[in-house]
């Protein structure tokens, strides 16, 4: 049931697995006692029924602390599920066209790309030359300057229309 990842627990030096001769400690209440050698700090945590934590290994000396262990893991990991759900993950919707699309069904992708906008979506627009419609490059770009005429008010563009292979593709991002 550990939320700490293998690598955070074992970065965390506990009790005997520090490895410095002197450290400068801070007790359990937030007190500084200086440079101490370990051994009188582990000392004094196992008389509080505490932990001794390095918190700060790169110092010279390291720094410890003198707390819970358990609930200062119970910390991290909250700390860590919290920040998870901050973050927002945008995602990348694509949308292929044909080149002989009728105005019909581009209308409906239109819409469907617009949603898509709307709901926080970035949206990947190909427009695919199919055997010898390839030659007709000028018909694909205003397939794409149309789609970009109808989307502005709800997306920007965030990559220009460009030929790639077979392909033109363009990116917007939502307002």
């Amino acid at each position: 049931m550990s939320f700490i990842g293998k690598d955070v627990k074992d970065t965390i030096n506990i009790n005997e697995k520090v490895k410095a001769r002197e450290v400068r400690l801070i007790d359990d209440e937030g007190k500084q006692f200086g440079i101490v050698p370990t051994f009188d700090a582990l000392k004094l945590a196992r008389e509080r029924g505490l932990d001794l934590v390095e918190v700060s290994p790169k110092t010279t000396p390291p720094v410890c602390k003198i707390m819970d262990y358990g609930k200062f893991k119970y910390q991290l990991a909250k700390k860590a599920q919290e920040a998870k759900k901050k973050q927002t993950v945008i995602q990348l919707k694509e949308m292929k066209l044909g080149l002989k699309i009728e105005e019909h069904d581009l209308m409906f992708k239109i819409k469907h790309v617009r949603g898509f906008l709307e709901e926080g979506c970035k949206v990947k627009i190909i427009i695919m030359f199919k055997g010898r419609e390839v030659l007709h490059v000028d018909m694909g770009e205003k397939l794409a300057q149309k789609m970009i005429a109808s989307i502005k008010d709800v997306g920007e563009l965030e990559q220009k229309p460009k030929f790639d292979g077979r392909n033109i593709v363009m990116v917007f991002a939502p307002l």
